[in-house]
């Protein structure tokens, strides 16, 4: 019995667990979170508004994107801390990279690592919008974008416009040739502009290839509101002019138009649209040997028709039709047509010999039947 129990004991040591003398301590090992970056590491010629972001399998603790140069980049984290992305588009020219870390559910831990750098365009093509911010237009106001140099890829630049409007408004863009050695595109509704109507524009055009080389330089936006509907309805054989706002009839004054004896001088038929307007305007011709200062002028397109006073016309106001192509009024009349009229107003000249055409200014747009507008857009 005495031998057994020791036996029974000495194989209770045996199986103890405890570890063998000199065997090193037990460590624990954690895997690497994955996480992958767009562009890819070591791009180049990235566009500005191309895909980027971080994701991770695990939960980001830092993301950064520093540009060099320009500084950090404002981003915007996911809410489940798996993806990041930056809140807008990337510079030109700039080296950007990759920091900080994300976690694993072991808690281990990665560092978000790599760079790529944008393309650096030979050439940026610079857009001017017509309309300002919180300005009021009259209801045939066309919404125009103006570029410095030529647009090759014109479906890449239209497809970055964007026009939004606080009521259901059918409209289109359309190209249009351009004689000051850019390109241009319009946006106007299918039927005058609802009152009241707001409107905002985007343009992104920052990273916008537009061919050849060139790229858009920079974003705009412009919000603005639809005013009150006036209307000039001008028939030239009625030797008068008739101005309607929102529906009811606030001017019918006598007017002298162009004459029809000269094509050159003829008011064009067709809807102009009011674009400025000045107290005093010179106006000169060589053709017809005139150098004159007219006093409140309205400019109506960019052929040099004005509707405007000119004392001169006085007794052929309302019994016929004298002007270069103008629209003459009295002092007075043409004064108080001059307080009304706003950029965007509508002038239905009907009646006269000549129609009003491309020819004749930079806004025909309403001089061009809507189905054949429609065709000027790029995607269509």
């Amino acid at each position: 019995m005495a031998l057994l129990a020791g036996l029974l004991v000495l194989l209770t040591a045996c199986g103890s667990g405890a570890a063998p003398a000199g065997a090193p301590p037990s460590t624990t090992t954690t895997a690497p979170v994955p996480i992958a970056v767009e562009p890819a590491a070591s791009a180049t010629d990235v566009a500005p508004r191309a895909a980027v972001a971080a994701t991770t399998q695990g939960t980001f603790t830092e993301v950064t994107l520093t540009a060099d140069p320009g500084g950090p980049v404002a981003g915007t984290l996911s809410p489940d801390r798996k993806r990041w992305a930056p809140d807008g588009p990337l510079a030109y020219g700039a080296t950007y990279t990759w920091g900080g870390t994300a976690t694993g559910p072991d808690g281990g831990s990665s560092p978000v690592t790599g760079s790529f750098t944008t393309v650096a365009p030979g050439e940026t093509v610079r857009a001017t919008l017509n309309i300002g911010d919180d300005r009021e237009v009259g209801v045939a106001a066309p919404i125009t974008l103006q570029f410095s140099a030529p647009v090759e890829d014109k479906a890449a630049v239209e497809r970055a416009l964007q026009v939004r409007t606080s009521v259901p408004t059918e409209g289109s863009w359309a190209w249009l040739p351009d004689q000051d050695g850019g390109s241009r595109v319009h946006w106007r509704p299918k039927e005058y502009w609802r009152t009241g109507t707001e409107v905002d524009v985007a343009a992104n055009l920052l990273g916008v290839p537009f061919g050849g080389g060139a790229w858009g330089r920079e974003d705009l936006t412009t919000s603005f509101r639809i005013g009150r509907a006036q209307i000039v309805r001008a028939d030239v054989n009625s030797f008068r002019m008739v101005v309607e706002r929102d529906g009811q009839q606030v001017m019918d004054v006598p007017a002298s138009y162009g004459t029809d004896s000269d094509p050159n001088r003829t008011t064009r038929s067709g809807i102009h649209v009011v674009t400025e307007k000045f107290t005093n305007k010179r106006m000169v011709s060589e053709q017809y040997g005139y150098d004159l200062v007219e006093r409140w002028a309205v400019r109506i397109s960019n052929n040099g028709e004005f509707i405007h006073a000119n004392p001169a016309s006085t007794g052929a106001q309302g019994s016929s039709n004298v002007t270069h192509g103008c629209i003459n009024l009295s002092e007075a009349d043409a004064r108080a047509f001059y307080d009304t009229a706003q950029y965007g107003d509508p002038v239905e000249v009907t009646n006269s010999g000549v129609e009003y055409s491309a020819r004749d200014g930079d806004i025909y747009d309403w001089a061009i039947p809507w189905s054949e507008w429609q065709t000027l857009s790029a995607l269509t």
